[in-house]
């Protein structure tokens, strides 16, 4: 089931000004602001747990391994580090179809 956030209106200047509680009442309290500037809206402010579950709509475990990861600073792998990944795990489910050949054969 969906829960719905409140919405709150705020000034950019005062966003700013008070830009610690805005971001403790956005993450505790599921809060999201519309922040305007003279009275046009330029932005929302949500917390990243209302957005990858509302807005991002990926798988929830997933996201929550990509996030860590991240974290983790395991995103920065070059292209031979996944090269070389890719290629260790495609040798270990090949030593695992070979076992289960010979387990039949037996």
């Amino acid at each position: 089931m969906k829960t719905r956030s409140i919405v709150k209106t705020i000034e950019a200047l005062e966003a700013r000004v008070h830009f610690g509680s805005v971001m403790t009442e956005v993450e505790k309290d599921n809060t999201r602001f519309l922040v305007s500037k003279r009275g046009k809206p330029k932005m929302i402010m949500l917390s990243i747990s209302d957005y990858l579950k509302n807005i991002a709509k990926e798988d929830r475990l997933l996201t929550q391994i990509q996030f860590k990861a991240k974290e983790a600073g395991l995103d920065k792998m070059t292209g031979r580090e996944i090269d070389a990944e890719i290629k260790v795990a495609r040798k270990q489910k090949a030593a695992g179809r070979k076992k289960a050949v010979k387990r039949a054969a037996q």
